[in-house]
C-alpha cells in the first residue's frame, strides 16, 4: 500500500466526525469563507441585475440628455434615423393639495412623458393596470406622494399653474433607478400636462432626455460615439443600456471592492486562528504520533495523516461557509429592503463561490504548513518523555509552502480587483500590522525576562508566564492586538460617520432651498418672505446647467477613462457666475475679478477638480451651455466648504462669460427652527412657477444612504472582529498543555483555584495594557482611511466612545482568557503528571 494509502486509513480511524480538537479551524474557516462568499455573491447578483435590466432601467437601448433645452430638428432628425424615440421631462416642482387656507406642499420629481413612454418594462399602477402617459389633465403619483398630500385616485392637487386629477398610484416605475437621485416623490404627467403648468420656461431648470429603441443589429456604444463625434459642443450626455445607472454600479462595485478586502483581511485574521487551532489539536495528539514513530512511520507518512485529517475538516469548513454564503444573499436583500438599487433574484453566482474557497483553501494552506512539518519531525523519544515547547522549525522547510500560498493569494486579489492599487495598499496595511504585532510580541517577551522579579508571588508568576518555556505570547500578543485595533476601527468609524449625519451637516444647512425665481421678481420674492419671518437671510445666485467639454488642448469627448476625482467632467454640472468671492470659498490661488470686470472671460476652479485635472492659472476651460459652447480662461482656485449644503459650485465664472444666457435665481433660506412651513404657505400660492424643497427630507435621504453604508461597514467588520476572537480562542488552546503543568504544579505546591485564575487575569491584564495605546493608534489610523479617504467623510469620532470600546474590548479578551482556564483548573495533578 502506498504511504498516501496508509496515512488516509489512519486518518480516518482517528478522525472524528464531531471533528473535536479541529473544531476552531472548522469555525475560523467557516466565517472567513463565509464573509467572502457573502460579499462577493451579493456584489455580483446586484451587478448582473443591473447589466441584464440595463434597457428596462436606463429606458431604451440608448439615451440623449440635455439641459434648459429641448433638441433642434437636426439633432432630432439624427435621433429619429436611429430607432423609435421617446421623449422625456425631468424637473423639480411643487404639488399643493388641499384646503387654500391650510394647504399641504410637497416637493416633487415631476416627470413630463410622451405617447410611447415607456420603450422597454412596463409602468403598473396599484389597480393592476399597465398604462403609458396620461392625458393632458391626468397624473400618476408614487405612493409617498400620495401619502403626503393625502390623495387618492380622482382628487384633485395643482403643480405650477395647472390643476391635475389622480388617475392612480403608481405601483412599478420601469426606469425609476435610471432617473438617479430625487428629492421628492415621482408625479407623471404627458407633456401636454408638462405645458399646462407653465413651468418651462426660458432658464428654467430642467433636463430633456429622448431615450432610443434601435435594432437588434445595431451596437449602442457604436451610435454613441457617433453621436458625440456629430455634436461635440451641444452639451449631450449619453447613456447606453450597459451603463444604465453609472451611479448606482460605481456604488456597488467600491462598496463592493471595500467589503472584499474587509473580509479577505476576516479570512487572514482567521488564518491566524487556523495555525493556532492545528497547533493545539496536533500537541494533543502527541502520543499518537510518538506510537506511530516507534512503529516505524516516517515524519512524511505523520505529515500525510494530520494533512489529510486536517483538509477534510478545511473543506467541510469552507462548503458550510460558501453555503451560509448562497442563503445570506437572500437574506441580506430582504434585510435591505429599499437600501440596495435593484433586489437581484436568487441565483448562486460561481465566481465568488470559487474565488472564496480559493481563499479559504490558500489561507488554509499558509498557516498549517509550518506546525504540520513541526509535528513530524520531534523524535519519538523526545514525544515519550512529555517534551514541552516548541520544536522549532527551519524556515526554508516551510517557505516553500507558506510564501506560495501567500503570493497566490496577493495574485489573486490583485487579479480580480477593480483598483489594484487599492487591494495592494489594503493587503500591505494589513501585513504590516500583523509583522507589527509579531515584532511586538517578540519585544514583550524578553522585556518580561529581564524584568526584576516582584515580592507579589502573583504578579511574579504572571510576569514568567509571558517569557517561560512553553509560553506563546507572541500568539496572544497578535490575536490580542488585532482583536482590540478591530474594536477601536469600528467605533471609531461608526461614530464618525454618525457624527458627519447628527452634527455637521444639520447645523449649517438652510432650511429651504428654492429654484426657479425669476430674477425680476427676486425682490418681491424676498420680501415675502421677510413678512413672514423677518429674521430668515435668503441669499440668491444665478443657476444655470452644462457641460464641461475641454479643458487646456483636451477634449473631454476624447478621454477614454476620467482622471481620478475629475468627477465633474461626468455629465453636466450646476453653473453660475459672481462678482465676489462666494461665501463658503476660500481664494487658494490666483486674484478674484472686480466687480466691473469687462476683459476676457474668466473663470474659478475648485482647487480639488484643478489638481485632478492638472489645471493652472490661465489654462483655458470650455463648458457646452444650452448648446453653445463657450471659453473662459483660469484665473484662480477656490477651496469650498462642501459641508454647509449652501451653494458650492465647482465652476465660478465673470458674470460677463454666461451672464446673457436665460437663467433664473437659485436661493437659500435660512429660518427659525419650525418656520418652514409657514414661509412655504406664503411663496408657493405667489410663485406658483419655482420648486421649494425642505432640506430636512433631503437630509433624511442622506441619512438613511449613509447609515446603510455605515451598518455594512459594521458588519464587515464583526466579521473580522469574531475572526479575532477565535484568534484568542485558538491562542489559548495551544497552550493548554503548558498551561494545565504550570497549573497542575502551582495546586501540588498548595495554590488555590482562584490564585491560578488570578495569575491567568494578570498575564492577559498586562497584555491588554501593553496593547492597548498600539491598538487605540492603529485602530485610529485605519478608521481615520477609511473615513476620510475612501468615503470623503470629515473625521469626526467620538473619542469618548472609543474609549469606551477600547475598554470594553480589554474586558471581554481578558474574559475569554481567563474562561479558557477554566478546564485546565479540573485538571487532576496526578493524572496530568502523569500524561507529561
Amino acid at each position: 500500500m502506498s504511504d498516501w494509502g496508509i496515512a488516509w486509513r489512519l486518518a480516518r480511524r482517528e478522525l472524528s466526525l464531531r471533528f473535536r480538537g479541529l473544531r476552531l479551524l472548522l469555525a475560523c474557516l467557516f466565517l472567513g469563507v463565509g464573509a467572502l462568499a457573502a460579499i462577493g455573491s451579493l456584489t455580483q447578483a446586484i451587478g448582473g441585475e443591473l447589466a441584464a435590466r440595463g434597457q428596462t432601467i436606463l429606458g431604451g437601448d440608448v439615451e440623449f440628455e440635455i439641459s434648459q433645452r429641448a433638441a433642434d430638428d437636426a439633432e432630432r432628425a439624427a435621433m429619429a434615423r436611429l430607432g423609435t424615440v421617446s421623449q422625456s421631462v425631468r424637473m423639480q416642482a411643487t404639488a399643493v393639495g388641499g384646503d387654500p387656507g391650510s394647504p399641504r406642499i410637497v416637493p416633487i420629481d415631476l416627470k413630463g412623458v410622451d405617447r410611447e413612454y415607456p420603450l422597454y418594462g412596463r409602468l403598473t399602477l396599484r389597480d393592476g393596470r399597465s398604462v403609458g402617459a396620461p392625458d393632458a389633465e391626468t397624473v400618476w403619483i408614487a405612493p409617498a406622494l400620495a401619502d403626503r398630500l393625502r390623495v387618492g385616485q380622482g382628487d384633485r392637487f395643482r403643480i405650477g399653474s395647472a390643476s391635475f386629477t389622480v388617475g392612480g398610484i403608481i405601483a412599478q416605475e420601469p426606469d425609476r433607478l435610471g432617473e438617479g437621485f430625487t428629492l421628492g416623490p415621482v408625479a407623471m404627467v404627458s407633456l401636454d400636462g408638462i405645458a399646462r403648468t407653465a413651468l418651462v420656461q426660458p432658464g428654467s431648470l430642467y433636463a430633456t432626455r429622448y431615450r432610443i429603441q434601435m435594432p437588434a443589429s445595431r451596437d449602442p456604444k457604436t451610435v454613441e460615439e457617433a453621436w458625440n463625434k456629430a455634436f461635440p459642443v451641444a452639451g449631450w450626455e449619453t447613456k447606453t443600456r450597459e451603463g444604465a445607472s453609472p451611479s448606482a454600479a460605481r456604488f456597488i462595485d467600491r462598496m463592493g471592492q471595500f467589503l472584499l478586502l474587509v473580509g479577505l483581511s476576516a479570512l487572514v485574521i482567521a488564518g491566524i486562528g487556523v495555525g493556532n487551532g492545528v497547533t493545539s489539536y496536533l500537541a494533543a495528539r502527541r502520543g499518537s504520533i510518538a506510537a506511530l514513530k516507534v512503529l516505524g512511520a516516517t515524519s512524511g507518512v505523520i505529515a500525510r495523516v494530520y494533512l489529510l485529517q486536517i483538509g477534510v475538516v478545511a473543506v467541510a469548513g469552507i462548503a458550510a461557509g460558501l453555503l451560509a454564503g448562497v442563503v445570506a444573499v437572500p437574506l441580506i436583500v430582504w434585510a435591505a429592503g429599499d437600501v440596495l438599487p435593484v433586489a437581484p433574484e436568487f441565483q448562486v453566482q460561481l465566481v465568488p463561490l470559487v474565488l472564496a474557497a480559493a481563499y479559504g483553501l490558500l489561507i488554509a494552506l499558509a498557516f498549517t504548513a509550518r506546525p504540520l512539518i513541526a509535528a513530524g519531525r520531534v523524535p519519538a523519544a523526545g514525544l515519550l518523555r512529555g517534551v514541552i515547547g516548541e520544536r522549532r522549525v527551519p524556515w526554508r522547510h516551510s517557505l516553500p509552502w507558506v510564501g506560495g500560498a501567500g503570493a497566490a493569494i496577493l495574485v489573486l486579489a490583485l487579479a480580480t480587483a477593480e483598483q489594484p492599487l487599492l487591494s495592494a495598499g489594503f493587503l500591505a496595511a494589513v501585513a504590516a500590522v500583523l509583522l507589527l504585532l509579531a515584532g511586538v510580541g517578540m519585544l514583550v517577551r524578553r522585556t518580561a525576562a529581564r524584568l526584576p522579579r516582584s515580592r507579589r508571588p502573583l504578579l511574579r508568576l504572571g510576569i514568567a508566564a509571558l517569557h517561560r518555556p512553553g509560553s506563546r505570547t507572541g500568539a496572544l500578543v497578535v490575536a490580542l492586538g488585532l482583536g482590540l485595533t478591530l474594536f477601536v476601527l469600528l467605533a471609531a468609524i461608526r461614530t464618525s460617520i454618525d457624527s458627519n449625519i447628527a452634527s455637521s451637516v444639520p447645523q449649517r444647512a438652510p432650511a429651504l432651498f428654492a429654484l426657479d425665481v425669476p430674477p425680476p421678481r427676486e425682490a418681491d420674492f424676498r420680501a415675502t418672505i421677510a413678512a413672514i419671518e423677518p429674521r430668515a437671510v435668503v441669499a440668491t445666485v444665478p443657476a444655470m446647467r452644462g457641460t464641461v467639454t475641454g479643458y487646456r488642448d483636451v477634449r473631454v469627448a476624447d478621454l477614454e477613462e476620467l482622471p481620478e476625482g475629475a468627477w465633474a467632467l461626468r455629465g453636466e454640472r450646476g453653473l453660475t457666475y459672481a462678482a465676489t468671492l462666494p461665501e463658503g470659498s476660500e481664494l487658494v490661488a490666483g486674484r478674484w475679478w472686480p466687480r466691473d470686470y469687462a476683459g476676457p472671460p474668466l473663470v474659478s476652479v475648485d482647487e480639488r477638480l484643478a489638481e485632478a485635472i492638472d489645471l493652472k492659472i490661465g489654462d483655458p476651460i470650455s463648458v457646452s451651455l444650452l448648446g453653445v459652447e463657450r471659453t473662459a480662461r483660469v484665473a484662480s482656485f477656490r477651496k469650498i466648504n462642501w459641508d454647509t449644503l449652501g451653494f458650492n459650485y465647482v465652476l465660478v465664472f465673470s458674470p460677463n462669460a454666461i451672464a446673457d444666457a436665460p437663467h433664473n435665481l437659485a436661493a437659500t433660506i435660512e429660518l427659525p427652527k419650525g418656520r418652514e412651513r409657514a414661509v412655504l404657505n406664503a411663496l408657493v400660492p405667489r410663485f406658483p412657477s419655482i420648486s421649494v424643497i425642505e432640506v430636512g427630507g433631503v437630509l433624511a435621504q442622506v441619512r438613511d444612504i449613509v447609515g446603510a453604508m455605515a451598518t455594512a461597514i459594521a458588519a464587515a467588520a464583526s466579521v473580522a472582529i469574531l475572526a479575532g476572537l477565535a484568534v484568542l480562542v485558538g491562542a489559548i488552546a495551544a497552550t493548554r498543555e503548558a498551561r494545565t503543568y504550570d497549573s497542575v504544579i502551582l495546586k501540588t505546591l498548595g495554590a488555590t483555584r482562584g490564585q491560578v485564575l488570578w495569575v491567568q487575569a494578570i498575564e492577559y491584564l498586562l497584555l491588554s495594557a501593553i496593547l492597548a495605546a498600539l491598538a487605540l493608534a492603529l485602530g485610529l489610523g485605519g478608521a481615520w482611511y477609511v473615513v476620510t479617504q475612501l468615503f470623503s467623510f470629515e473625521w469626526l469620532p467620538d473619542y469618548g466612545a472609543v474609549g469606551a470600546t477600547l475598554a470594553a474590548g480589554v474586558v471581554v479578551t481578558t474574559v475569554i482568557g481567563v474562561l479558557g482556564a477554566l478546564p485546565v483548573l479540573n485538571a487532576r495533578p496526578a493524572r496530568a503528571l502523569r500524561e507529561l
